[in-house]
């Protein structure tokens, strides 16, 4: 294997669907060239497939932010309450007018909706707001 190989199979590992045209262009070679080099890097059973990656069901989230309000004398007095959830991925004790910053990571709306109505029932909640995420562009 040489460099435009090498370089080829870099390609495809990125998007096995690009066009010949656009995989010869990178490396400077011709379409056929291109072609024949796929052809033989696939008889040599260095390329064993092409494979279409599904995301599970079970990961896709609903992810939303709740801003909490509460009368507890310290934040730290609901943690215990909290990590009750196990889809609160974080809590932020945070300055201004909202004490707690909560991210809920969870399987549906109907479930953020259920663990949203559990801690506004709390006795020590006094509001929540909820942001839902519509984006992610980083983590």
């Amino acid at each position: 294997m040489d460099k435009f190989d090498q370089q080829i199979l870099q390609l495809l590992r990125q998007n096995a669907r690009q066009s010949v045209s656009d995989i010869a262009a990178a490396v400077h070679l011709s379409r056929s060239a291109v072609t024949e080099r796929i052809r033989k890097l696939e008889q040599q059973k260095v390329i064993l497939g092409y494979q279409v990656v599904l995301r599970s069901p079970s990961e896709v989230k609903v992810r939303a932010y709740f801003e909490l309000q509460h009368k507890a004398a310290r934040c730290q007095e609901l943690i215990p309450f909290l990590r009750s959830f196990a889809e609160l991925k974080s809590c932020h004790g945070i300055s201004g007018e909202v004490d707690l910053m909560l991210f809920v990571e969870a399987d549906s709306m109907a479930r953020i909706h259920q663990i949203r109505e559990q801690i506004d029932a709390h006795p020590d909640i006094v509001r929540i707001k909820t942001h839902m995420v519509m984006s992610q562009w980083f983590s």
